[in-house]
Parts: C-alpha cells; sequence; structure tokens
C-alpha cells in the first residue's frame, strides 16, 4: 500500500458569544485544520492539525505533503523520523510539529482500517473501555458577571455528569480570582474534582500565594500557572506547592518534555496529540513520563472529532500512574464552548455520559466522517 495524496480542509466558524481567556485574546472563531491521506488501495485516513489552521495547511501542503506521497502507511515511525529529520532547521516547535502531527494520526487511521483494528489496539492495547471526562470551559464573557456566571456553569456540568471541571482564572486580582473559585467550590460541593488553569497569566512569586490559597479550596491541579519558556520557574513553584502543577501543553516532541521530566518541573504533563508530534511522538513522551514517574494528562482543547478520538485512543493505551489497588487513571479533556467540529464531522459523534467517555472500538480513528460537515465549513480560496 503506497500514499497517493495528502489534502488538507482548513475549516472556520464564527463563535455564538465571543469570550477571553487571561491571554487577553478575543475568541471570535473557531478553526481547525483537517489532514485526509489517501492511499492506492482507496483507503484514507483523517488526521488533525493544532493551532492556526492557515499556518498548518501551509506546513503540510509545502513541506510535508511531497515527503509522504509514495511511502507506505505502515512505515509511519520511519516516514515521522524523516520529516522531524527535514524540518530541523525550520523549527524544532510550534507549527512544523503540529504539521507532522496532523499527517502522523491519518497514516495511524489508514493502519487501523487496514488491519481491521483500532488505534489502541496497534499502539500496545486498551488499559481502558471507557475514560472520565473533565469538562473545561469558565471563559470571560462579561467581566461585570464572571462570578455567578461561573456559579451557573458549574451547575450546568454538574446536572449533566461531570465529576471533574476546570476553570480558566487570571482576572487580574487575587481576590476575584479566589471569590470566584470559592464561590464554584461552594457549588458543586467537596466531591467534585476541580482544576485551575492560569494560560501562564502569572510571575513564580504569584503563582505561589495563589497556589497555597488554592490548596486551602482543595483544587485537584494548578495548569500553567507561569510562563512556559521558565523551566526554573516551574521548578520553584512545584517544589513550593504541596497542589500538583500541570503544564506543557505549549511543549513538542520528546526533546521538548525530556528536561521538563528530568528536572520533574511539573507534576503533571499535558502534551497534545495534535501538537506534539501526533500519536507516533507522544507515545515516546508518555514512555519519558512513566520513567520518571509522573503523570500523563494530555491537552484536547478545541479539538476536532478527529483530534479527540486520536486523544481517545493515546489514553486508552496509558499504563496507570502509579498502578495501585485504586489507581488514578488519566483523565479526557472535554471542552464545553461552541464547537461544531467537535459535534458534527463524526456522524456519531462522541459524547460524554455520566463523566464518561467511551473508548472507540472501531477501526482506526473509529469515526465516520461527515464529509458534508466539513463542506459547511470549508474556508475556499
Amino acid at each position: 500500500m503506497k500514499v497517493t495524496d495528502v489534502k488538507t480542509y482548513h475549516l472556520s466558524v464564527k463563535v455564538d458569544q465571543p469570550f477571553i481567556s487571561a491571554r487577553g485574546w478575543s475568541y471570535t472563531h473557531k478553526n481547525a485544520m483537517l489532514v485526509k491521506v489517501e492511499t492506492d488501495e482507496g483507503i484514507e485516513g483523517w488526521g488533525g492539525c493544532y493551532g492556526p489552521a492557515g499556518v498548518a495547511k501551509t506546513v503540510v501542503e509545502t513541506l510535508l505533503k511531497t515527503q509522504v506521497i509514495g511511502r507506505d502507511p505502515y512505515d509511519v515511525e520511519v516516514i515521522w523520523e524523516k520529516l522531524y529529520g527535514q524540518l530541523k532547521d525550520y523549527g524544532l516547535n510550534g507549527m512544523t510539529i503540529a504539521g507532522i502531527s496532523g499527517v502522523d494520526i491519518a497514516l495511524w487511521d489508514v493502519i487501523g482500517k487496514a488491519c481491521g483494528k483500532p488505534i489502541h489496539k496497534l499502539i500496545g492495547g486498551c488499559f481502558r473501555d471507557r475514560v472520565a471526562a473533565y469538562a473545561t470551559g469558565f471563559f470571560f464573557k462579561d467581566l461585570q458577571t464572571v462570578l455567578p456566571d461561573a456559579v451557573a456553569e458549574a451547575r450546568l456540568y454538574q446536572a449533566q455528569g461531570f465529576r471533574a471541571m476546570k476553570m480558566k482564572i487570571g482576572l487580574g486580582s487575587m481576590k476575584k480570582d479566589v471569590d470566584r473559585i470559592q464561590a464554584v467550590r461552594d457549588t458543586v460541593g467537596p466531591e467534585m474534582q476541580l482544576m485551575v488553569d492560569a494560560n501562564h497569566c502569572f510571575t513564580v512569586s504569584q503563582a505561589i500565594l495563589l497556589g497555597r490559597k488554592l490548596e486551602e479550596l482543595d483544587v485537584y491541579w494548578f495548569e500553567e500557572p507561569i510562563s512556559p519558556e521558565d523551566l526554573d520557574g516551574y521548578v520553584e513553584v512545584t517544589r513550593a506547592l504541596d497542589l500538583p502543577v500541570a503544564g506543557g501543553e505549549n511543549q513538542f516532541t520528546r526533546f521538548g518534555f525530556q528536561p521538563i521530566l528530568a528536572r520533574r518541573a511539573m507534576d503533571i504533563i499535558e502534551p497534545d496529540v495534535c501538537a506534539a508530534g501526533g500519536i507516533t511522538e507522544c507515545r515516546k513522551i508518555a514512555a519519558l513520563a512513566s520513567a520518571h514517574c509522573v503523570q500523563c494528562a494530555p491537552h484536547s482543547y478545541g479539538s476536532s472529532a478527529i483530534g479527540l478520538a486520536a486523544t481517545l485512543h493515546f489514553l486508552a493505551s496509558l499504563p496507570d500512574c502509579p498502578s495501585c489497588l485504586v489507581p488514578v487513571a488519566p483523565m479526557l479533556e472535554l471542552e464545553q464552548t461552541f464547537n461544531p467540529f467537535r459535534d458534527e464531522l463524526s456522524r456519531v459523534p462522541i459524547v460524554c455520559r455520566d463523566g464518561f467517555v467511551d473508548i472507540p472500538q472501531g477501526p482506526g480513528l473509529g469515526l465516520d466522517i461527515d464529509t458534508d460537515a466539513i463542506e459547511r465549513y470549508l474556508v475556499r480560496g
């Protein structure tokens, strides 16, 4: 079997209500970049890239496509290493790796379909046939009503059966952040796992001070407290707090995660399958994390149904960390903002029931892609 073509699809839609996070950006549109790998046996595989869709499209079409056509999809790791080796001079991180990620996922989808097996069966097996999901939301829509809005949102997620949820923080006032988290904690009760995500908006000293207050509120983890470039700062924050520190969604490949893990700069790493190098590379990142006894909880915010399915197969293949009577199983990040690419691209959508999402069991990614949905949101020209 040989790859005959690699096609890309930039999708875009205006969101129903703009929102912001601590980064200060206004999210007015949702975008996605899909990759389709075609073969001479008529088998097609789908992948997805994280980050600016237009940039990812250019990377795949101008740098990767010609290197993949004519290759055997079963040589997925050979292809990965060839692409990475040729792109080193253009950047070891960022959009070049996101482009490789999309191609890699699509190749695994082809392999799974050719074998008649789900991807998780091809990368080591299925440790779990369903995963707990946590609701990611709590963005800022109206700065005058962020506290009551958060309380209402928390009630909604709890009523939907979620047992864990992650809040965006970074309102420019520690008191506002703490009061908002306290209000949500009082609403959902002590049994709810509550995480917070600062989108790296604090200094080291601010993160430590806030982290100590978060410990009093029984926050489950503190995500991206400081800038991802500040590895020394992460070490300092992680050492200062009893509460687990999470991060790594902005990191790429095993080479990027190696110094983080070697210095135990984070308690939980969060590689994104659509950004950090695809399924091939994230398996290696997870192996490094396991060797350092660090938990792996992949990032999947903004994913299309394709990215979400790839993340689920990756999650299914991760062993418990640590292995014990009552293990700490990795959870799925399930975005709750408006995202038709998550909800409409598969004819059988990925859904959360009573706080859990089933691992797809069909061949490859296990999705039935609705090409009409792609056409509805396709950016042309």
